[in-house]
C-alpha cells in the first residue's frame, strides 16, 4: 500500500470517528487541520477554524481564561493535558467539550505542534450535575426534619458543637432557646395526629420567621420541642427573639380547645446566654436551658424563663473574690 493510500485511509478513519481530531502549529498558532465533524457538532464551518483565537473566542466566557492559561502553560512545558469547557455553537448554545492534547516536540526538544481530539461530553456533564443535585438533596434530607422542614436533631448537634467552639474562641455570647408546644398531647388527642402534624409544620414556619438572621438556627429538638441556636447574641437580643417566637406562634391563631392556658395554641420557652470558657461544656448549657423550659411550664406556660449562665471561668473568678 502506497504512502498516499495510507494517508487516505488514516484520514478516513479520523473523519469517521465521533471525536474531532485537530492539529495546531505552535509557532503560528494556526490550525493545520480540524476534522469536518466540528460542523455537525458546533455548527461552525470547518474552514472558519483558522487560528487558536477562533478556538478561544468560541468558548464560554466563564471558562475561557482558566482553560486558555492551562493549555498554554502545559504546552510550553511539553506536558500532555486535558481540559473541559463549554464551546459556543453557531446557534448561540453551548456544548460541553473535553479536549485531549498531546504536545509534539522537534529534534531539538522545542514544541512544534499540538495535536488532539475534542469529545462531546454534554451527556456526561448532565449526568454529573444530576448526581450532584441528588447528593445535595440526600445531604439536605439527612439534616432536615421530614415533617416540619426545619433542621433535625442531628443537625442541631452539629451546629451547637460548631457555634460553641466558635464562641469559646471569639469570646462572643451564644444564646439558646428551647421551647415546647403547650399541652400538645391534648391537642393530638382532640384534633388527631394528622392535624397535629400540620400544627407542628406551622410552628416550625413561625419560628423560622422569628429567627431570620443568616446564622440563626432553628431545629426540631424532638416531639413537640424546638430549639434555636443564636450565635453572637446577647441576653437582650435573645429575649427579643424569644418573645418574637411566642408572638409569631400566637399570630398563627391555631385553635386549641383542650388547652388550660389559652383557646389558641401557645408555647413555653427557656432562654439563656453564655460566653463559654475553655472548661465549659455545651451539654451542661443545654441542660440548664432545659431546666428553664421546665420552670416556664411549671409557672403557668405561655411564657419564657430566662437566665444568664455563668461560664466556668466566671464562677472561678467569683469564688476567688469571695476567698
Amino acid at each position: 500500500m502506497s504512502e498516499t493510500t495510507d494517508q487516505a485511509v488514516y484520514k478516513t478513519l479520523l473523519e469517521s470517528t465521533q471525536a474531532i481530531p485537530w492539529k495546531i502549529d505552535w509557532k503560528t498558532m494556526t490550525f493545520a487541520y480540524i476534522g469536518p465533524q466540528i460542523e455537525s457538532l458546533l455548527g461552525w464551518a470547518q474552514a472558519s477554524w483558522v487560528s487558536a483565537e477562533d478556538w478561544a473566542t468560541r468558548m464560554h466566557p466563564e471558562d475561557r481564561e482558566k482553560v486558555v492559561e492551562l493549555c498554554i502553560s502545559q504546552s510550553q512545558n511539553g506536558v500532555d493535558h486535558e481540559a473541559d469547557y463549554r464551546a459556543l455553537t453557531a446557534a448561540g448554545d453551548y456544548v460541553w467539550i473535553r479536549d485531549v492534547v498531546h504536545v509534539v516536540r522537534d529534534d531539538n526538544g522545542e514544541v512544534e505542534s499540538l495535536i488532539g481530539f475534542m469529545f462531546d461530553i454534554s451527556e456526561r456533564k448532565k449526568t454529573e450535575e444530576q448526581l450532584l443535585t441528588l447528593q445535595k438533596q440526600l445531604e439536605e434530607y439527612s439534616y432536615k426534619d421530614g415533617l416540619t422542614g426545619v433542621a433535625n436533631r442531628r443537625m442541631f448537634d452539629t451546629v451547637l458543637a460548631s457555634e460553641w467552639a466558635n464562641a469559646q474562641r471569639t469570646r462572643q455570647p451564644l444564646s439558646l432557646i428551647l421551647l415546647d408546644i403547650d399541652h400538645f398531647k391534648q391537642y393530638n388527642d382532640h384534633y388527631g395526629h394528622i392535624q397535629g402534624d400540620d400544627c407542628l409544620k406551622h410552628v416550625g414556619q413561625a419560628l423560622s420567621r422569628a429567627a431570620s438572621r443568616p446564622r440563626d438556627f432553628v431545629g426540631r429538638f424532638g416531639g413537640e420541642e424546638f430549639v434555636l441556636v443564636l450565635p453572637e447574641t446577647d441576653e437582650a437580643a435573645a429575649r427579643h427573639i424569644a418573645e418574637r417566637c411566642r408572638q409569631q406562634v400566637r399570630q398563627q391563631r391555631i385553635p386549641h380547645e383542650r388547652s388550660s392556658v389559652s383557646p389558641m395554641l401557645t408555647i413555653s420557652l427557656g432562654v439563656s446566654t453564655i460566653v463559654p470558657g475553655a472548661q465549659d461544656r455545651a451539654l451542661d448549657f443545654l441542660n440548664a436551658v432545659d431546666k428553664l423550659l421546665y420552670q416556664a411550664k411549671q409557672r403557668g406556660r405561655d411564657r419564657l424563663e430566662m437566665a444568664r449562665t455563668a461560664s466556668r471561668s466566671e464562677l472561678d473568678d467569683a469564688a476567688d473574690a469571695r476567698a
